[in-house]
Parts: C-alpha cells; structure tokens; sequence
C-alpha cells in the first residue's frame, strides 16, 4: 500500500468516526449487524413518520429491497437521514430481511421572532439565520443560527451579546422559535499600539491600518469596531506600507487582540520586524524570447537605480513588460522579477528575466461571495478572459484593480486545475461591504458681505444596482445660498474603459449686491490613455440669471415690457418701474448693471482636458503628483463665444516620516479669449481666496467704482496662482479625532479686461498679491472641513480681504 494510499484510508477512518458521533450526539441509535453477516433485505418498514411519506424516507436512506448491508450502509443511510433536517431521532435495526427504521419528526416552525434587539433590525437577523417559518425545527440549525446572531453583533461592536433561543409549541404540532438577545455594550477599542516600530511612529502607523481607537466621534463613523478579518486586512496594509518604503525584510510578529471583558475594550497590539531599508541596485532585463530585445523594453521601467526600494514599483514593472512582449506576440511569455541583495549597501539589485511559460489556458472564471455586485462588474476588471493565455501578472493587476473600486472588503484569487492539463480554472472569492453613504454636514460660514450657518445632505451610492455606477443626488442650504446637483457615471461605457456621465445642477446666491441663479449641466465622457493619463471631452450648457441684491431676478420679458430699460435705466416716474420694483443702477457697477439688465445668459460650450494623476491616495495624498490641462469652447449657440484655457497642477512629498509632515506645492493659471465677438463680463474670471487665501471671494482683480470708496468685481481675463504648504498632526490630539495642522503661504494675481477705457475701473494690470497663514484640517464624519486664518501680505487698495475662511477643505 502507497503512503497517499495509507493517508487515504486514515482519513476515511477519521470521517467515519466524527459521522458516528455527530448522529450520536443528536440522539440516533444504530443497531449494526455483524460486521461478517449481510443479510438481503426483503421488507424496508418505516415507523413513527406522521407527515413525510414512507416512500419518501426509503428514498432518502438510499437502501433498496434485493440489497445486501453492511454497518457502514446504514451508518451512512443514518447521516443522510438526519442531514434532511426533517428529524429529531433516527433509528435503523434489522431483524432477518426486515429493515425498520424508527423515525421522530422534527416540529414545524410556526413563526421565527427575535426579541430584544433594537442595534440590527428585524429584517436584517431573518437574513442572518437559517430557521426559517414552515420549515421543519432543528435543534443543530437554531444553535447555528445563535452563533450567527452572535456574529452579526460581533459585526458591529457587541461582541458580549448574549443570544439564547426558545421553542415555544403551538397548536398542531408546531412550534415559534423565539430567539432572546441582550444586546449588551458596544465593545471598543482602547488602544491601538506597535511593538518593534523605530522608522515609523505609532501615529504613522495607525494611519495605514483600518482599525481606529474608540474616540468622542465613534458612534458616527463606527471604525472603532474591532473585527478578527479587519485585523488581518490591516497586517497585510502595514505589509504593503514597508515593501513600498523600502522595508523589503519586514515582517509582522505578532498581532494580538487583548479583551478585557470587565471594561469591555480591546487592546491591540501589533509586533513588527522593521528590518534595514534598501535602495535599488543594478536593474536589468535579460530576455531568453529569440526577437524580443531587451533594449527595447527599457523605456517600460518603473524600478530605477538609487531610488528607494518599492514593491508596488516592481508589481507596476511586471505589467508593462507583460503587456508590451504580449503585443509583440508572446502571449505565454512570464516575466520574473530576480532580486540580489547587497546586505552591505543595502541595495537590491533586481533582474527581469522574460521567458517561455508554460501554455496554460484560463479555462473559466469562477466568481463567489458577490451577492449584489454584478458578475460582469467583477469580469471586466481582469485584461484576460476565458480562452485567453493565463498569465499570473495580469490575475494579480486584476485583483488590485478589484481591490480599488471600493465594493469589497477582502478579494481573494486562486486557481485550481481544469478539466484538462494545459487549463487552469480562475476562482475570485468576494467578500462585500456596504458602498452607500448618507452624508449631512453643516458648519458657519463668515464673510465681509454677511456670515450665517450652512448645511448640506447628500446621497451617494458607488455600486449602484451591483453595476458599477456611481450615482450621487445633493442639496445645500445656506442664509444667502442654495445648490442642488445630480451626478451619474457609468465607469465602462459601451463595455469598454471609458467612463461616461451627466451632471445636472441649480445654485441660487443672494450674496453680495446682486443675484445669481445658475441652471445646468454637462455630459462627459472619460477615457484612460495610460495608468496616470486620462483624456476627458464634455459639452456644456448653463443658463445664468441675475438679479438686483433683493432677491428680485430681471430677464428679457421685464425689458419689453418696459418695466426694465435694455440700457440700464430706470424706466418709470421717479427712477421706479411701473411693477414698484427697485430699477437700475443694481450695483456700483455700471459694466454690472448692464448685464444684469441683459441677463438671462445662455452658454453652449464643449471642453476637453488632461489629467495626470500618480498620487498614492486621491483622499488623503502623501506622494504623487495630480496636474489638469484643458480649454473650453463656447459658441455652440447661446451667448458666449470665448475660449477659456486653464491648467492646475499639486505636488505631494512626504517631508518627515516620523513626524508624519507632508508639504504640497500648487500652481495653477487660465486665461480667457473672445472668439467671434465681444467678452462678456461674466465670461471673465472671478478669483479670490481659490487662489490666495486671505481675500473675499471675489476680492481680487479688476474692478469699477461708483460712489465713494465702493468698487464692484467685474472679473479679469487672465489668473496665476501659486501656493506652498505643510500639514502636521495637531500636537497632544489622538489622531482617531482626524485633525490635522497647517501653514502656508499663497500669492498669485487676477488681471486683465476689456473694460480698461471705462470710468472708474481699476486693477486691470498684473498686480501681486500674497499672504501667509496657518489653518486647521478636520476629517470629520460629514466630509473635510477646514478653518483658515490668513493675512494679506500684498494686497491693492481696492482688493477686499477676508482673514478667517471656513468651509469643505480641498487638496488640490
């Protein structure tokens, strides 16, 4: 006998006695016949069944008249009798070729009633549970089903839940199992802490992981829920973490979730081996593939000598070596990373050598655990398919890629072997979370013109339908503003990588000395040239009202009635027009008064634009680089014809690792041009504290002045801005409360106007102006917000300053 032979027979051993003792625990007796004696059964007599057919249990024990048994047949007819769950007791004896099985019906289940809960609703523990109404009552089924109470409370942070069940009988032989939770006290997380940690500090560290120590907030964002599948996700991120900064020896010890059930708080300790830090050596390619030069190649490289060792950087190289030899016609082609450490330098050298793979076939793609999201969703992340070359490289992009959308906690890929040799079948377990968001968010704001509260709700979904949309309806409110938006993004358009929307928005603002009412929308569409550049096109379309600061809106119907002149006077006795409404001159502006008698204006316009983005997070950037170019084109009917050009560009570089400083340079600049016609002055652009903060928002470049010492915005045709700052964490604050510190200094300049000849106007030149300040960043549970303290360091006389700011904070 082999030893896989002697193994198999063990294990058979091993099954067939945990078999015996599951049935005999729930109450089964076997009567066995001797193990050398097997009798024909002639007569198969089924007792004690009341509501399930004889024939029904002779079919489920599998044992036919004519058939010789033996102990191990009626063990096994035993097992499948119970695993019907229809029985309480079962009990299979022979008497000459007479076979009796003794059955006890299980109960039926009247009604499944939970009590005591009120943190998981109804609804939410019938999915959770297996006993279901007319269904037949097991004891086995209702103990598992406690567990998975207790688990779903476990979910949430109730790990002391006490979850016990009742079987209450009713008439005709029925029962309502009731199921009995004290819910308990959320159980928190009292600390976080690292063990072995010198390259990075705890506070540094406790960014990467999800896992967040319970704070004053945690009742809103519930991130403080200590889960043993979080843990693990978060000993792989501090994995990734320190391959990408160099750490290529890292490794985790320990991690220990310590409960002290008399407080119930966990502490959670992770135990870490930095290990040295390494740069890159010599890097290579050596390609045994006769045609495929390795020269060629070069320009694909994202590993370069001197810099410091990164994972995601050779996981980044691997692809684009795949996919460039693939289109030169290897499809089986395997490219291996070959690293050669220099303990003394502490340099790794890395080697990328390209061969022949094997020929293997992906033969399908299993998809599991994805209830909601699509299987299409899921497949057209993956750059091969069925039939296609399996290539490890692209499996692996596609699980990152998987990892990215957002819509699911864990992503696990394996293989397993076809149904021939050269196939291998792609299984992608899926483990999803929650992907919609209620947001409401509120705050102060402040201003020269007038300060009051804000507020905003909105709705998010990023998986909407299982399909991959991205679908979001808001609405702000404020004491002189009001916007509404809808935003829809379908990611691949028409099956292929293109990413194409809408956007429909209203935003009214009664703020300063006139009205302005915006309606539009956009219709864009998305497409990715390379892993950091994308191309994107849309058309545009707005229609803007203005009206005289009191709430009153004034468009072509009130010029031809007469109740508003085109030429911006009065119409009426005594400078009233005949409706008693407050007639012209509107503002200090007369260039202003002008348009606002000509308003409504209609703008049709296409754009396009570049966006290069290698930052390492769009939510809380450290490294990278995000820049946008693109210009837009009105005249496409409505009213404006003018070519407006802007670009913006914000550099990310992590200052101190241990102090967990990042700094960030910003510029940016735009310029507007009439095209066919003369430049509206609400064409123009209207700057201020967007680009150098410390000013109103609309405090910088030219302007008209009338009576006094008052000026009015007319906007400038050309705008550069620069800027430079450093976040920190707030000192002596957990950082499980997202604040966070910063200084800054901005300049930049609005000019420019086709208005320069007209009385009063001012700031049509280039004109500096800067300021310097310190603000404070809180990542709250409704959305970044941000308080700023500027000073205006230059500034014109005529410019309007705003020192202190509030609002949603942006990155770039």
């Amino acid at each position: 006998m082999t030893a896989g032979s002697k193994l198999l027979q063990s294990l058979s051993v091993v099954a067939l006695s945990t078999t015996i003792l599951a049935v005999t625990s729930v109450g089964a007796t076997i009567s066995l016949t001797t193990p050398a004696a097997a009798a024909v059964v002639q007569r198969i007599d089924v007792r004690g069944n009341e509501r399930v057919e004889a024939d029904t249990i002779r079919s489920f024990s599998s044992i036919q008249t004519g058939q010789n048994i033996n102990d191990a047949q009626i063990d096994a007819a035993v097992t499948r009798l119970f695993s019907t769950g229809l029985f309480s007791d079962v009990r299979i004896s022979q008497s000459g070729g007479t076979l009796v099985i003794q059955v006890s019906e299980n109960q039926i289940v009247n009604q499944v009633l939970f009590q005591g809960n009120s943190k998981i609703k109804d609804a939410q523990l019938e999915a959770t549970v297996q006993t279901t109404p007319r269904g037949a009552f097991s004891e086995q089924t209702v103990n598992a089903d406690v567990d998975a109470i207790r688990q779903a409370y476990a979910k949430i942070g109730r790990s002391d839940a006490v979850v016990t069940y009742r079987a209450v009988p009713v008439e005709g032989k029925r029962v309502n199992v009731v199921f009995d939770i004290q819910e308990g006290d959320r159980t928190k997380i009292e600390t976080i802490s690292f063990v072995g940690n010198k390259a990075f500090g705890d506070r540094r560290l406790k960014e990467v992981i999800s896992l967040r120590e319970s704070s004053l907030l945690s009742f809103i964002s519930r991130d403080d829920v200590y889960d043993e599948d979080r843990l693990h996700a978060d000993e792989e991120a501090l994995r990734r973490f320190y391959y990408n900064h160099g750490y290529a020896d890292f490794r985790i010890v320990s991690s220990v979730a310590d409960l002290d059930e008399s407080k119930n708080q966990y502490f959670v300790t992770f135990t870490v081996d930095e290990g040295e830090r390494y740069a890159f050596g010599n890097v290579t390619i050596d390609s045994a593939i006769p045609g495929v030069d390795s020269k060629s190649l070069e320009s694909e490289l994202k590993t370069q000598p001197g810099d410091v060792y990164s994972a995601k950087r050779v996981e980044d190289t691997l692809v684009n070596l795949t996919n460039r030899v693939a289109e030169q016609g290897y499809a089986f082609a395997q490219v291996t990373p070959r690293g050669d450490r220099d303990f003394t330098n502490h340099t790794i050298a890395v080697d990328y050598v390209i061969d022949q793979g094997p020929r293997a076939y992906i033969e399908r793609i299993d998809i599991r655990g994805n209830t909601k999201t699509r299987d299409y969703v899921v497949r057209r992340e993956f750059d091969v398919s069925e039939g296609d070359a399996f290539n490890q490289v692209l499996v692996q992009r596609a699980k990152q890629r998987l990892e990215n959308l957002g819509f699911f906690d864990t992503v696990s890929i394996s293989t397993a072997p076809g149904t021939e040799p050269d196939k291998v079948i792609v299984i992608v377990d899926l483990k999803e979370k929650p992907t919609g968001e209620l947001s409401v968010g509120g705050g102060y704001t402040t201003g020269s013109e007038g300060s009051g509260p804000v507020a905003e709700v909105g709705v998010t979904e990023r998986n909407f339908l299982g399909r991959g949309q991205f679908i979001k309806v808001s609405a702000g409110f404020g004491v002189d503003t009001q916007t509404y938006n809808l935003s829809f993004t379908e990611p691949y358009f028409l099956g292929r990588r293109l990413a194409a929307g809408f956007d429909i928005y209203q935003t009214k603002n009664t703020k300063g000395s006139y009205d302005i009412e915006r309606t539009g929308g956009d219709i864009r569409l998305a497409a990715p040239l390379t892993e950091d550049l994308t191309f994107q096109v849309a058309y545009n379309y707005k229609q803007e009202k203005f009206g005289d600061g009191n709430g009153v809106n004034y468009d072509e119907n009130d010029v031809a009635l007469g109740y508003v002149s085109s030429c911006g006077h009065p119409n009426g006795p005594n400078g009233q027009g005949t409706r008693g409404y407050k007639a012209p001159p509107f503002t200090d502006s007369e260039i202003i008064n002008q348009a606002i008698c000509d308003s409504p204006y209609i703008t049709s316009s296409v754009s396009y634009s570049l966006v290069y983005n290698t930052l390492d997070s769009m939510k809380n950037p450290r490294e990278g680089i995000y820049a946008q170019a693109g210009q837009e084109f009105a005249g496409l009917g409505g009213d404006a014809q003018y070519m407006k050009s802007t670009a913006r560009a914000s550099y990310f570089k992590t200052i101190s690792e241990e102090g967990d400083i990042i700094g960030q340079l910003s510029g940016g600049a735009g310029n507007v041009t009439a095209i066919g016609g003369d430049l509206r002055v609400f064409d123009n652009f209207f700057k201020g504290q967007d680009i150098v903060r410390g000013f109103d928002s609309k405090g910088l470049g030219p302007r008209q002045r009338s009576f006094g010492d008052d000026y009015e915005a007319i906007g400038g045709t050309n705008y550069v801005n620069a800027s430079i700052e450093a976040t920190f964490p707030m000192p002596l604050v957990s950082r499980d409360f997202g604040l966070r510190g910063a200084v800054f200094a901005d300049a930049g300049s609005l000019w420019g106007s086709e208005y320069d000849n007209e009385p009063g106007v001012v700031g049509t030149d280039f004109a500096l102006r800067s300021s310097a300040g310190v603000g404070v960043i809180w990542a709250s549970p409704f959305g970044p917000l941000r308080v700023n303290y500027a000073f205006p360091i230059m500034k014109e006389d005529h410019d309007e300053t705003e020192e202190f700011s509030f609002g949603l904070s942006t990155k770039f």
